[in-house]
């Protein structure tokens, strides 16, 4: 019914009478091709979400799906444990907050948790912002990776975040090289001999080949960068507490860029 309404009148507003009755034409296709969608997504008042609670959402879900992300070999071990504990401090949560998390990760560890109603709610908060729900499924990844090996039991839970937050198994695919290039960048680029393959893992951590363009390349970065800008996710809904992550996922892109532009110009 909407796009009959709003395309009618934005017709009319042009055209007049021939205009709405065009504008009334493109609306009833609209609502029979994509009208069922708008609606299940809310409507316009999907539009508006309130900030505080898609937040505590986000963070409820984080930890929630980060415990039951530690249970898919079917035992906790103390790296997972380690994991939730580091995240914590590195966020900064205050005491009652850190209460909440360990909550909200052994909830997530019980055999009855309801992961897909859980992610689903999440993505119903967060659809009109792609980014962070790309970002919440990169820390989960970060998580499946506590112990350097992904196993088939985390790579099959991983996909079904994905498949809730409606994230394409290409793309999990994606970021899981992404991943595992920038973990090898970050600990090689700290070592005081840097191996020679630092070099591949930042080209794999931007996402494009050692043969691209510069072009490409600069392309590449600043897409990258305008995902996880900080100043943007926070716009977007991020909770300030995660704000570290996404400024430590830029040094981290920006590292990889200079290296390589350094590399080129040399």
């Amino acid at each position: 019914m909407w796009g009959k309404v709003i395309a009618g009148l934005f017709g009319y507003a042009m055209f007049k009478l021939p205009g709405l009755l065009i504008g009334v034409a493109v609306g009833h296709w609209f609502d029979i091709s994509f009208g069922k969608s708008f609606e299940a997504a809310g409507g316009f008042a999907g539009l508006k979400t309130d900030k505080a609670e898609s937040q505590g959402l986000f963070m409820y879900s984080t930890f929630a799906v980060m415990g039951h992300l530690a249970k898919a070999d079917g035992v906790v071990t103390p790296a997972h444990i380690e994991k939730a504990t580091t995240f914590m401090q590195q966020l900064g949560l205050n005491s009652q907050q850190q209460q909440e998390a360990q909550r909200a990760f052994r909830e997530g560890k019980a055999a009855d948790f309801p992961l897909t109603e859980q992610l689903q709610a999440l993505r119903q908060a967060l659809r009109w912002r792609p980014d962070l729900l790309q970002m919440f499924l990169e820390i989960q990844i970060s998580v499946a990776y506590v112990d350097a090996k992904l196993s088939a039991a985390e790579e099959k839970v991983l996909q079904q975040i994905a498949n809730a937050l409606a994230i394409s198994s290409l793309r999990l695919q994606h970021l899981l090289g992404r991943y595992e290039a920038e973990a090898r960048f970050s600990q090689r680029r700290a070592s005081p001999k840097p191996e020679a393959s630092l070099l591949s893992d930042a080209y794999q951590l931007l996402g494009v080949p050692a043969n691209c363009t510069d072009s490409e390349l600069k392309k590449a970065y600043k897409k990258l960068m305008a995902q996880h800008h900080p100043d943007k996710l926070m716009s977007q809904g991020l909770p300030k507490e995660m704000m570290e992550l996404a400024k430590t996922k830029t040094q981290e892109l920006q590292s990889a860029y200079e290296l390589i532009k350094a590399q080129r110009q040399s």
